[in-house]
């Protein structure tokens, strides 16, 4: 395992759980400029699409262990690959989420119990109170979803170099559709990193936020093979397999 690729899966996902919790914590509920649901949706989108073109070609840009077992799942990577990977995104989000702490902290009234740090959650932990239902069908969806993009997206029929376009775009819509639900996760060490961190509830509702986005993600892969078939083509985010 080239360690330059476990780099850069840490890298890239620091960077969607400092900048996509970041802005629901930091930004979406700042007095008169909050940037609500919307700018959320997008700031996690966004997160995606710029370590996808900065990083997707030293490691593929899976910045979530539901996306690598859905491209394993897709015949789009190596097993052996998958713990190291997978590793190596939750160190990522949990040290983005102790430092996204850090600063939250520096501003007056912040308390972690009350204000949190964008944690996942379902019951009355959801910001909607949805139950346990909604929230298993809505992260196994999107998740199942998220992966038929992002391997559609980098199949070698598809327009070069617009990948990453598509796949933010897609966790965009993702968020869109539930953060009212769970506080979208479909990415298990995004759940992980502030969970960590908040404790409580959080940590406790956090086996479904494995469970929901892995078989999700192993689904969505599943079904792309189902319907396209297994290639020498990208197998990780628009990365030619070598």
């Amino acid at each position: 395992m080239d360690g330059r690729k476990l780099i850069a899966e840490f890298a890239g996902t620091f960077w969607l759980v400092f900048g996509g919790c970041g802005s629901a914590v930091l930004a979406a509920a700042f007095p008169d400029v909050g940037i609500g649901l919307l700018g959320v949706s997008f700031a996690f989108g966004l997160t995606v699409l710029t370590m996808a073109y900065a990083l997707g070609h030293v490691s593929g840009a899976h910045f979530n262990p539901a996306v690598t077992l859905g491209l394993w799942a897709g015949g789009r990577f190596a097993g052996r690959d998958i713990l190291p990977y997978i590793v190596a995104q939750v160190v990522g989000a949990t040290i983005a989420a102790y430092l996204l702490y850090i600063v939250a902290s520096g501003a007056p009234g912040f308390d972690l119990a009350q204000n949190g740090l964008a944690q996942n959650g379902f019951g009355d932990a959801s910001p909607g109170r949805y139950s346990i239902g909604s929230g298993l069908i809505v992260e196994v969806v999107l998740t199942a979803g998220f992966l038929v993009v992002i391997l559609g997206a980098t199949d070698e029929r598809a327009p070069a170099g617009f990948a990453p376009i598509a796949i933010g775009l897609a966790l965009t819509l993702i968020h869109l559709i539930s953060i009212p639900v769970t506080n979208t996760s479909v990415n298990p060490a995004r759940s992980t990193g502030p969970a960590l961190v908040v404790g409580g509830l959080a940590l406790e509702q956090l086996w479904l936020f494995w469970v929901a986005p892995i078989v999700g993600g192993m689904l969505g892969g599943v079904i792309h093979r189902a319907v396209f078939g297994v290639k020498d083509e990208p197998d990780v985010a628009g990365q030619q397999r070598s």
